[in-house]
């Protein structure tokens, strides 16, 4: 006899299917910009577009996903925004970045990594002496500065040690804005250049990065550091930082670094920044990588002549200092690539 069968027959697992799913999320119309000013261990701190400029915690909302949420980006945060201690909000948009600095590990490896978003500038320091300048990591950080937009200002520390115009005559024909920053400069030159903008500071460790931030902001209280006796800086920032200027505008600290892998840049990126450049490569063929001969010979950066034509030569200096140290990182002056990455960054 066959069985007959009702609606007791019918088993429902506990906790599923209770709730139907939906793509629809919430608009958040209340949502508060704000800006990322530092990251620690999945949590955001922001300070948000208001009045007092009130400093949160946030969290990042699980619609969400994995999207990268990094120091300097502008975002939108709903929850309490009280600031008290033990409150937590939650980022729930970030809004498209108007510059990006990236690196990677090395030159191979395909994954990109976002030091900051939506600097202005990009001040890469760097030590005349104590650790010795290297000209392989301020061709790369300029590289990375091209192609995501912030414009680089090239800070000499330690002057006092040493004489910067040999170091600086690498770069003479790329219109670099220098300054000097070493303990008997004043600061003035500098905070003039950074006021009412948002710069990202990069360096190796021991190049008195932090020190030179404590001196722009005088109650950053930034760790600082000796340099060992290998000639390498001991680490002492371990997270990326954005302080309000005095005069107006952000700084944003970042920890010292070892290698910068350029394996999202193309030659165009970097060419693109020059505006009488470009122009001119829109005629060189396809895949031309504005190298020269041998490697390029039909390349339209040859018919220059003048200036025009020694600011190609110093871009195509830079591109072949990352073209020729294909899978390493940054090569230091003795002609050895470091490798390797402080703890934190």
């Amino acid at each position: 006899m066959a069985r007959t069968y009702d609606e007791s027959d019918v088993r429902v697992r506990p906790g599923k299917g209770s709730r139907p799913r939906t793509k629809t999320r919430p608009a958040h119309d209340d949502a508060v910009s704000a800006m990322v000013v530092s990251r620690d261990r999945g949590r955001w701190g922001c300070v948000l577009d208001t009045p007092d400029a009130r400093e949160v915690v946030c969290m990042r909302a699980r619609e969400l996903g994995r999207t990268p949420v990094v120091v300097g980006d502008h975002v939108s945060v709903v929850g309490d925004l009280s600031g008290d201690e033990g409150s937590l909000a939650r980022i729930v948009r970030v809004a498209d970045r108007s510059t990006v600095l990236r690196r990677t590990a090395d030159d191979t490896d395909p994954f990109e990594r976002i030091v900051v978003a939506n600097a202005e500038q990009l001040l890469i320091v760097t030590a005349l002496a104590d650790p010795p300048p290297r000209t392989g990591f301020v061709e790369r950080a300029l590289v990375a500065a091209y192609a995501g937009g912030p414009r680089p200002i090239l800070c000499l520390t330690k002057s006092d040690l040493a004489d910067p115009a040999e170091f600086t005559a690498s770069f003479a024909d790329l219109d670099l804005p220098i300054v000097l920053a070493g303990q008997d400069d004043p600061t003035d030159v500098v905070a003039d250049m950074l006021v009412g903008t948002t710069t990202c500071l990069i360096g190796h460790s021991g190049v008195g990065k932090s020190t030179l931030v404590n001196r722009l902001v005088p109650d950053a209280h930034r760790a600082t550091g000796v340099v060992s006796g290998v000639g390498k800086g001991r680490h002492t920032s371990t997270q990326s930082v954005a302080l309000r200027l005095p005069g107006g505008g952000w700084v944003i600290d970042t920890p010292g670094i070892r290698s910068f892998g350029l394996a999202h840049v193309s030659p165009d990126d970097v060419v693109r920044a020059f505006a009488d450049l470009a122009e001119v490569v829109t005629d060189c063929p396809r895949g031309c990588r504005h190298l020269g001969p041998p490697s390029d010979p039909e390349c339209a950066l040859d018919q220059l002549t003048g200036e025009a034509a020694r600011r190609a030569d110093a871009v195509r200096h830079l591109l072949l200092a990352v073209t020729s140290d294909t899978g390493r990182s940054a090569p230091t002056e003795s002609g050895r690539a470091e490798t390797g990455e402080e703890s934190g960054t």
